[in-house]
């Protein structure tokens, strides 16, 4: 990334409470202003600058690449299992996390899986642990698919309808690559 040179500190050193700061795994500097001397600032990038670039091949009707096996696109709300390359079940419904608990996006692995697991962090309004049922991990902080309510934003977890939950907790295995899409 090229900096200016007036603030070329600020592209070294993430901001406190920034996703950097937070979450160290972005592959994505954190933005930087731009500045309004326009030799200091960077060329804009046209169509025909791209066209030599290679595009990113993605599995047809998703934004995920082939080598994935679980793919969830935030922005469509829909999740969907490849084997090889090929969809094998989906697009469903999904609910993400909302502002502050956002979803992490990019290249995941699955890290453990817990079919009754409940949550020691969110509560009940009785007080008991929130179930968290099929629960696969693929995100540190205790990010899951899980079966939940498809109404509301998540706290971060990639919620699923039951058969759904069900589907993914049996497909998916340990090490399994779990793309998040913005």
């Amino acid at each position: 990334m090229a900096c200016i040179p007036a603030v070329a500190l600020l592209c070294a050193v993430p901001f406190a409470g920034s996703a950097l700061a937070d979450d160290e795994s972005s592959d994505s500097p954190p933005s930087v202003a731009s500045s309004s001397s326009s030799e200091d600032s960077p060329p804009d990038t046209s169509e025909d600058d791209l066209a030599g670039l290679p595009e990113v091949e993605t599995v047809e009707g998703t934004p995920c690449t082939p080598d994935t096996v679980a793919c969830v696109s935030i922005t469509e709300h829909k999740a969907w299992l490849f084997d090889n390359g090929v969809i094998s079940h989906g697009p469903v419904d999904v609910a993400t996390g909302g502002p502050g608990q956002e979803t992490p996006t990019g290249d995941h692995h699955v890290q453990w899986k817990n079919k009754n697991h409940k949550s020691q962090e969110f509560k009940l309004p009785d007080g008991q642990p929130s179930p968290m049922p099929f629960a696969v991990f693929f995100a540190d902080g205790g990010v899951a698919f899980h079966e939940g309510t498809l109404e509301r934003r998540s706290a971060g977890c990639v919620r699923l309808n039951m058969a759904d939950a069900q589907i993914f907790y049996t497909y998916l295995q340990l090490g399994d690559k779990v793309q998040i899409t913005a």
